[in-house]
């Protein structure tokens, strides 16, 4: 399911809001029926725990908590550390090199999904596996997908019902800052961590704002929604042809979904994960374009086929 900061800010209409709400509720009927006993999130950051002076690619938590950004949960969360660190070192063995955090700081992008579902974050044990997807330079695609792999081949030989879930929005190109563009606070922030003033928060959640205002009202040189691309994408998924996913590359996923939009690599982990256990069927099709959330919102739920 993809994220928004916007969500919890004013500014999106309230058919908008219904209609994501309705969706999120079809999804959180299907996580109840499924009653999971372990959650695995595959989520990105948004300069909020990971930073420019050390950037893995993957990142399982062997702890973590959630930094309380946009008005989503602050402190621990309930992570099992064995099942993470085994996890960890199930993929070092089938190849894939991740990091380990004993101290994982966590946003948005991983809270709000699990609030969205549960009702609260803390509802279930989980593993965070952050993965990279907005600090360039980028690794290619084919190594989300090889990931979400590893990571599915080592969740069935758990005796659980493990939830794992993607969180990601589609094409989207919201102004967040980047090495070459930021100005000095900024770049404090996203190369050094140095943590936010209350008063520079307030100006951030005030710009995203009007971001997003003039997103919605045409008035912005953001770049545009692809909800072309998107459909596309989500056709990969329903269709479960993954494979294909390996020849885009990091120049077509921004130049048709916008530099956000490398926020597919949780879906395409998230899938592979499942896709490790057989062909599998999708479900609660929801997709809208949404200019006033500044992104093309999905959301799926998917089974194993047998």
């Amino acid at each position: 399911m993809s994220h928004s900061p916007l969500l919890n800010l004013p500014g999106p209409s309230a058919e908008l809001l219904d209609e994501i709400t309705g969706a999120v509720a079809g999804a959180r009927r299907f996580v109840e029926r499924f009653d999971p006993e372990l959650v695995v999130t595959f989520s990105p950051d948004h300069y909020n725990g990971f930073f420019y002076r050390l950037m893995p690619p993957f990142c399982i938590g062997t702890a973590a908590a959630g930094v309380g950004d946009y008005g989503t949960y602050e402190g621990p969360l309930p992570v099992d550390a064995d099942i993470a660190h085994a996890c960890a070192e199930a993929l070092w063995e089938s190849g894939v090199d991740t990091a380990i955090s004993t101290a994982m700081d966590v946003d948005h992008g991983t809270v709000q999904p699990l609030q969205e579902l549960f009702g609260d974050a803390t509802a279930r044990p989980v593993v965070p596996i952050f993965i990279n997807s907005v600090a360039t330079p980028l690794g290619p695609l084919s190594r989300s997908r090889a990931l979400g792999t590893a990571v599915g081949k080592f969740l069935a030989t758990l005796d659980k019902r493990v939830l794992v879930l993607g969180s990601g929005g589609l094409s989207h190109d919201p102004p967040v800052p980047t090495l070459a563009t930021a100005p000095r606070a900024a770049l404090d922030r996203i190369v050094h961590g140095v943590p936010m003033t209350p008063e520079q928060r307030t100006a951030r959640q005030e710009g995203v704002i009007k971001a997003a205002h003039d997103f919605a009202h045409g008035q912005s040189p953001l770049r545009s929604l692809n909800p072309h691309w998107d459909h596309s994408l989500l056709e990969i998924f329903d269709e479960g042809r993954l494979s294909e996913l390996d020849g885009w590359t990091n120049a077509f996923i921004a130049g048709e979904g916008g530099n956000s939009a490398h926020e597919i690599r949780t879906w395409v982990a998230a899938f592979a994960a499942l896709a490790a256990q057989g062909p599998y069927r999708t479900g609660n099709h929801f997709y809208r374009a949404a200019p006033e959330l500044i992104a093309g919102f999905a959301i799926r739920t998917a089974v194993p086929s047998t």
